[in-house]
Formats: C-alpha cells, sequence, structure tokens
C-alpha cells in the first residue's frame, strides 16, 4: 500500500484493455541534479529490494480497497497474487549518477512494474538525497570523521534510512540505534546537556559519566561556561580523558581556545568534536580548526537544501502486437524522456579518473580496457541476487561510494555551484532485444 491511488487506477484500465501484461521496461533516473550540485549518489536501492520482498496485497489491504471502490473485483483479484516475477538491473547503492543516468531498471509486466512506481521513487529519492548530501560533507570533511546525529529531526523511519545512507556515503557511525541493529552500522553517543542539568553541579555529572562510561568517553562542555567546564573535566579525569564536544557559540574560535587549554594542561591526546547545526559549508569552514571530529543533524537528514533526488520513474520501452519491443518517450515541454533501454559506462582515462557518463541506447556502449559498466543486476525473475541488502549491501555500498569517488576529477569535491563534473553522453545503434543484459 505504499503506492498512489492512481497506480491501481492504471492498473485496472490496462487490465480491461489488455495491455496490462505486455512486456515493459520502466527506468529511473534524474533529469538534472540539484541546483549547482556536480554528482549524485545512489542510495537506497537494498532497502528497495528488501521492501520488494514483502511488497504483497493481503485481507486488510484488499478489504481496504474493496470498501473504498479504488479498484474492480477483476484487479482485486490480481492483487491478491500479485508477487514481483520481473528483472532489475541498475546502479550498485553507492555508485555516483549524473543527469539522465540510467539508476535502476525495471522489466516485467506494465501491471507489475506500473504499481512499484511510487514505492521505487519514494526510497531512491529520499536516500539518494541523503547520499548526495553526505558525500558533500564527507568530502569536506576530508581524513576527520563525520557522526550522523540527525535522528530527532525527521520521522522516526525516516531516521533509520538517514542513518543508512550517510555511512553508505562515508560517515563514521550514528546515534541511531534502529540503524545499528538492521544494518550493523557502529552506533554512538554518550550524553546530552539534560545529564548535566540533572546533577547538582558539572562537577558530579562529569564524575558520574567518567565513572559509568570510563575516561575514554566524551565530555559535553558548554552547558555553562565552556573554560571552566575544561578545567573541571582534565581535573578529574586528567590526561586520558578521551575528548570534550562543543555544541554551541563560535565553533571555530572556541575549538582553538579549548585546544590551546587542553594542550596546556597536558591533555594533548583529548579529541574536540563540535556540533550545533553543521552542513558541509560549516564542516568546510572549520577545516583550519583544531577539530577532530563532526556531528551533523538536521542539515543531512533533510538532504542539506536538497531533501528529494527529484528522480522520475519512465516507461521506456514495451512490447508490441507483434511481441518486438517498442521504444517509447514522453515529449512534453520541459520533461522529455529518452526511448529505449539504456546500458551505462563510466568513462575513464589512462590514469582512472572519470571523463563521462556514457549511455548506449539498445546497446552497451563501445567501450575500452578503461571504462567500466555500470549496471548490475539485483534481482532475477523475482528472485533476489545476493549480497545487495541486509548489513552484507551496506558494507558492499560503502565500498562502492569510496571507490567511486576516487574515479572523479578533483573539482567535484569543490563546494560552489557548478555543472556536473562529468558530462552525459548519448550513443546510439540497432537495438538488441530488452530482455538481453
Amino acid at each position: 500500500m505504499f503506492t498512489d491511488h492512481y497506480e491501481l487506477t492504471m492498473l485496472q484500465a490496462a487490465l480491461h484493455s489488455g495491455a496490462a501484461h505486455r512486456r515493459s521496461v520502466f527506468e529511473a533516473f534524474a533529469r538534472r541534479l540539484p541546483d549547482g550540485r556536480r554528482y549524485g549518489v545512489v542510495g537506497g536501492t537494498g532497502r528497495l529490494l528488501e521492501g520488494l520482498e514483502q511488497f504483497r496485497f493481503g485481507p486488510d489491504e484488499l478489504n481496504f480497497l474493496a470498501q473504498n471502490n479504488v479498484v474492480n473485483d477483476e484487479t482485486l483479484a490480481w492483487l491478491s497474487d500479485f508477487k514481483f516475477s520481473g528483472d532489475i538491473y541498475g546502479y550498485a547503492e553507492g555508485e555516483l549518477y549524473f543527469p539522465n543516468s540510467p539508476i535502476l531498471t525495471v522489466e516485467s509486466t506494465f501491471a507489475e512494474a506500473c504499481i512499484l512506481e511510487t514505492y521505487v521513487l519514494s526510497i531512491l529519492n529520499h536516500d539518494s538525497a541523503i547520499a548526495s548530501a553526505a558525500s558533500r560533507m564527507t568530502g569536506a570533511a576530508g581524513a576527520r570523521p563525520c557522526i550522523e546525529m540527525g535522528s530527532r529531526r525527521t520521522h522516526e523511519e525516516s531516521a533509520v534510512a538517514a542513518s543508512r545512507a550517510a555511512v553508505i556515503a562515508g560517515f563514521y557511525g550514528t546515534s541511531n540505534l534502529e540503524a545499528g541493529l538492521r544494518y550493523g552500522v557502529l552506533t554512538l553517543g554518550t550524553a546530552a546537556h539534560s545529564f548535566t542539568l540533572l546533577h547538582d553541579s558539572e562537577e558530579d555529572a562529569f564524575r558520574a559519566q567518567l565513572g559509568s562510561m570510563g575516561n575514554g568517553t566524551t565530555l559535553l562542555v558548554d552547558t555553562y561556561d565552556v573554560e571552566a567546564a575544561v578545567r573541571k573535566a582534565v581535573a578529574i579525569a586528567g590526561p586520558a580523558l578521551g575528548g570534550v564536544r562543543l555544541d554551541s557559540g563560535d565553533l571555530l574560535a572556541q575549538a582553538r581556545d579549548v585546544r590551546a587549554l587542553l594542550d596546556s594542561l597536558g591533555n594533548t591526546n583529548t579529541r574536540i568534536t563540535v556540533t550545533s547545526d553543521l552542513d558541509e559549508f560549516a564542516i568546510a569552514a572549520l577545516a583550519a580548526a583544531p577539530v577532530d571530529a563532526y556531528g551533523v543533524g538536521t542539515s543531512l537528514v533533510t538532504g542539506s537544501g536538497a531533501p528529494t533526488a527529484s528522480m522520475v520513474y519512465k516507461l521506456v520501452s514495451r512490447e508490441g502486437d507483434n511481441g518486438e519491443f517498442v521504444a517509447v518517450a514522453k515529449a512534453s515541454k520541459n520533461k522529455t524522456s529518452v526511448g529505449g533501454r539504456k546500458y551505462a559506462t563510466r568513462r575513464l582515462n589512462n590514469e582512472g579518473v572519470a571523463t563521462a557518463e556514457v549511455v548506449g541506447i539498445g546497446h552497451r556502449p563501445d567501450a575500452d580496457a578503461n571504462d567500466r559498466p555500470l549496471l548490475a543486476r539485483f534481482m532475477t525473475e523475482g528472485v533476489l541476487e545476493p549480497g545487495w541488502i541486509g548489513s552484507d549491501g551496506v558494507v558492499r555500498a560503502t565500498a562502492r561510494h569510496a571507490a567511486s569517488m576516487a574515479e572523479l576529477p578533483g573539482a567535484a569535491r569543490r563546494l560552489q555551484r557548478g555543472e556536473p563534473v562529468i558530462p552525459t553522453e548519448y550513443e546510439t545503434a540497432a537495438p538488441v532485444p530488452a530482455a538481453e543484459n
């Protein structure tokens, strides 16, 4: 039921016309990147595949549709037996994408592919937006780790998805325990201001945390006076104090002052973590500060100004009356699509640097030994291929993101507004059957 009303009414009409069972090819892609962005990151594929295995219409769902006259009896009967039985290909999760990259391809009957549209787009648009923002943040942070801390700023299920997407795009860990449970990602956290306010003094709060968690813990030092708090923390924990966290004020100035104070007190190994509404620009501005880690919340889980990847899901090829596949495309003004089954390659130069996204229409692009094919197979005749979901899928996607980022020209990491860092080029040739891969 994670779908729109009109998906099922389209299904009903297609069943009526007899076209519902035509073999069809749908593609998810973005016509453009968010304004000024230079690349995007594919996120959510593993979650999509996990959910697809459970995408069913049971008695409760069918009763709702019947009682509300959403679809007729014929359609209800079809839905009662639904289980996706087609093929799904696409860019591996963590892969980079550009305008018109064929990010996901669904090949099945029209009926099966049609009712997945909203589900596919809701996951890919959300998770890719988060992964893309996270990638910009980790790029700005360089070798310093980023920690995802945005659960309280979004829907509870979106929080889990955001944590997962952030880790795929290079975040060190998350505060979200459900993400740790489901996907095996590292979870971190110590205490908030309320813990300090609970105690009769800041010293009492620090002693309690250190006594419970050990001297390697991180103490929040800006509840009252930062300098006084740092001195108290060092007096209690000594040189073994693991870290301090700053969550307010001028973080650049405070980080410098705190570093100097810690060093003067002999705590040269005590780390400084900064939080407080950070985004990629704030992280970049702190590059010269003596900061050891960043905690990122609101900006990360809202896509840092681009809360959706603006992907669409379009029919690009379908079976004709003669059994042959026919390329189809939308011609609406400013919303055109390119017909035909797509194949994609990342063109690399002799140094292994990406120079173009090459999309073949109806055929695989011409490639040399340097170039890297981009499409992977996720599902064959409704059966999930191994390695794409759960914790294994997150590990695989994290590695894919790191490797793909290493291929990009250096300009990709600039935060200034610009065009996509590599162009998307089309190659056309004699078509091949859409079922071939």
